[in-house]
């Protein structure tokens, strides 16, 4: 059965080799490992519902009205951040078409020149100078390109992202040039939601141990206990990595460079990003203009897949929905049937031949016995005689 080659339009994020999932269109980009993620919206939520069914009612009343209004702005905050940071393009850079890697390759070759068997080549880097600084290019034998400055491939998405700082299964993204700032915000202000609410339940507890007894109130709010616990072990590693990140984003350097120790190696080469201010290295991470993502997820491209003949032709049995309600044409037309439904005359003479040898004609039968026949039939032998 031969196929045949049909071309049809694709949005571009649909042939995106990487690792990600795509949602509204190629408008929200993840990675696949979801898991995780959802247990961080899980606890937010969570924790927050279980502050504003508990401790808000009675915290509003006694204490300020406030105080719930606050929390609340937080929370959309928190979530807008979170959101933000899990949906969009982190920086991935696409990867070279099959002619640009066929030309990368000959330059390579030509450069390193002929290797003899037995030895390894040269390592793919180019040198490109930055602030009076050597930088070297590293090559990525998956996308097929030099990478930029400070880019680097996520196995877990198999996609280089420019300034990776590193893969988040918290927000289920890596984190890069492109949604790093909201990742910041989102920590920070996660950490402020935390403090806020762990100090409002020990504030809540108080108030009321004071008129009803400390093991009262524990009976009488029992998500206050498991609002404190959440809070508790959440608070050090959330307010630990917003320190963490904090730190980095005053020396402008990225979590990927500070394990690797790229600037603070052997040889003690200088960050050729930083500004050597904290202000400035700040308003640079933070307040900088926003990147256009170089992917055009949503763009329209050509796809040619082969399909097979037997699907291509258009069959009456294999779709039904596109039949069309018109009046089919009788066996035996009259002066009642409509003359674009009458069969043609004009026929083709192989068709007929052909359906000639598929149904053969039937034998003459003669026609029943009556008295009509039988005396036209003996009119003939009368006369013989």
């Amino acid at each position: 059965m031969s196929a045949v080659m049909v071309t049809r339009k694709v949005r571009k994020w649909e042939k995106l080799p990487g690792k990600n999932t795509f949602c509204c269109d190629g408008r929200v980009m993840m990675a696949r490992q979801k898991g995780v993620f959802y247990l961080t919206l899980f606890l937010i939520v969570g924790t927050c519902s279980l502050f504003f069914a508990f401790e808000c009612p009675y915290l509003a009343v006694h204490l300020s009205p406030a105080i719930p209004f606050f929390a609340a702005l937080l929370f959309l905050f928190v979530i807008a951040m979170l959101l933000r940071t899990s949906f969009s393009d982190p920086g991935v850079l696409p990867r070279a078409l099959p002619e640009e890697a066929t030309f990368i390759e000959m330059e390579i070759e030509a450069a390193n020149g002929n290797v003899p068997a037995g030895q390894r080549p040269p390592p793919r880097i180019r040198n490109v100078q930055i602030n009076n600084q050597i930088v070297k290019l590293k090559y990525c034998y998956t996308c097929k390109i030099f990478r930029p400055p400070r880019a680097s491939h996520c196995s877990i998405c198999d996609n280089c992202v420019d300034r990776f700082d590193h893969h988040c299964p918290w927000v289920g993204n890596c984190v890069g040039k492109r949604n790093y700032r909201y990742f910041y915000m989102f920590t920070l202000s996660l950490s402020l939601l935390t403090i806020y609410i762990f100090t409002f339940n020990i504030v809540h507890v108080v108030m009321r141990s004071v008129d009803g007894g400390f093991l009262n109130t524990l009976k009488e709010t029992p998500g206050t206990v498991l609002e404190v616990l959440v809070c508790f072990f959440t608070l050090w590693s959330v307010v630990g990595l917003t320190g963490f990140h904090t730190y980095l984003i005053s020396l402008n350097q990225t979590t990927n460079e500070d394990i690797k120790g790229s600037w603070s190696g052997k040889n003690r080469v200088q960050n050729p990003y930083s500004h050597k201010n904290f202000m400035k290295n700040c308003c640079e991470v933070l307040c900088g203009p926003t990147y256009p993502s170089v992917l055009d997820r949503r763009g329209v491209t050509r796809d040619d897949s082969p399909v097979s003949s037997a699907s291509a032709a258009p069959s009456s049995f294999s779709n039904p929905v596109s039949q069309t309600t018109k009046t089919t044409a009788p066996l035996i037309p009259n002066e009642h049937t409509p003359d674009d439904a009458k069969p043609s005359i004009g026929a083709p003479e192989e068709k007929s031949a052909a359906a000639k040898e598929e149904f053969p004609l039937a034998k003459a039968v003669p026609p029943l016995a009556s008295p009509e026949t039988d005396a036209e039939a003996s009119l003939p032998k009368d006369k013989a005689q």
